[in-house]
């Protein structure tokens, strides 16, 4: 055997514990999934396998004669769409107001914006939920001093959805600042100062130097966020459980509520599939136009 080809064989067992481990605890799983969301598996399933039955596409049909699935889906664009882009912006603005040079004690704001982000889902809803109170909530409250009467944040369909978005982009934002942090260091200095020789004011610094130079980041951030925001669960869980009139139900907590409170699980393995679908594609979509752009 030659040299060449003995150096292949050993790489190939270097990587082999990590592509076992890949295969074993990813790609098998999502391949039973896959065939659990064309069987009719439910709790019955569970006592015996006999009980479960090959029924093809006919979980996804179901889903899509379905009126809550679609209620579930129009909600987790409403928040992907509407929360992803605000906590970009939020995220850059923080970003950029952090990384000035006329700012004092960056690491102290920095350290502060990204508390949320590593504070417990249980803790945060425990506060957010006495600001969102109708009657004692620190929210009304303030709306009251400009004479907006209170809001039944949680409670009413239609502010609902507004009031988890508003906690998600305040919980997420430290995490996405800092990216944008990291990006806005890699910028050099002599591009600024290029364009302030040249007349360039601080607007048109930012339109022309910065936000090119930041286009994979941005690439990256919205990526990562709209992946996330589809995958919207803990937040309607812990503070509306999915309420009220499904105006809060996304498709994840759809896809627990089918697996997991009516073992519904070939169903709730479809609602998985469906989403991933929408993932890629939305992904794909996001890589297509960052390439048109560059």
């Amino acid at each position: 055997m030659t040299a060449p080809a003995m150096s292949q064989r050993a790489g190939w067992w270097f990587v082999l514990p990590a592509l076992a481990l890949i295969g074993g605890f990813y790609f098998l799983p999502v391949a039973g999934s896959l065939l659990l969301s064309l069987t009719d598996f439910d709790i019955y399933a569970i006592a015996s396998l006999d009980n479960a039955r090959f029924v093809g596409f006919g979980n996804y049909l179901a889903l899509f004669e379905n009126p809550v699935f679609w209620t579930a889906v129009r909600n987790t664009f409403y928040f992907a769409l509407v929360g992803g882009p605000l906590t970009v912006a939020v995220s850059l603005a923080a970003a950029l107001l952090v990384n000035a040079r006329l700012v004092r004690f960056r690491g102290l704001f920095r350290t502060i914006y990204f508390v949320p982000f590593v504070t417990t889902l249980v803790a945060v809803a425990i506060v957010w939920r006495y600001l969102y109170h109708p009657q004692y909530g620190l929210l009304n409250y303030m709306l009251g001093w400009v004479g907006i009467g209170p809001i039944d944040w949680l409670g009413n369909p239609r502010w609902a959805m507004p009031a988890i978005i508003l906690m998600a982009v305040w919980k997420n934002f430290g995490y996405h600042m800092l990216i944008f942090i990291a990006g806005l260091q890699t910028i050099p200095a002599e591009l600024y100062e290029a364009a302030e020789l040249d007349g360039a004011g601080p607007l048109q610094r930012f339109r022309h130097v910065t936000l090119p130079q930041l286009a994979p980041t941005f690439l990256f951030v919205g990526v990562i966020t709209m992946i996330g925001y589809f995958q919207l669960f803990s937040e309607p869980y812990v503070m509306t459980a999915g309420g009220p009139l499904r105006a809060t139900t996304s498709l994840v907590l759809l896809m627990y509520e089918e697996g997991f409170r009516w073992w519904r699980l070939g169903t709730a393995a479809a609602v998985a599939f469906v989403l991933f679908l929408i993932i890629l594609a939305w992904t794909l979509v996001q890589f297509r136009l960052q390439k048109e752009q560059a």
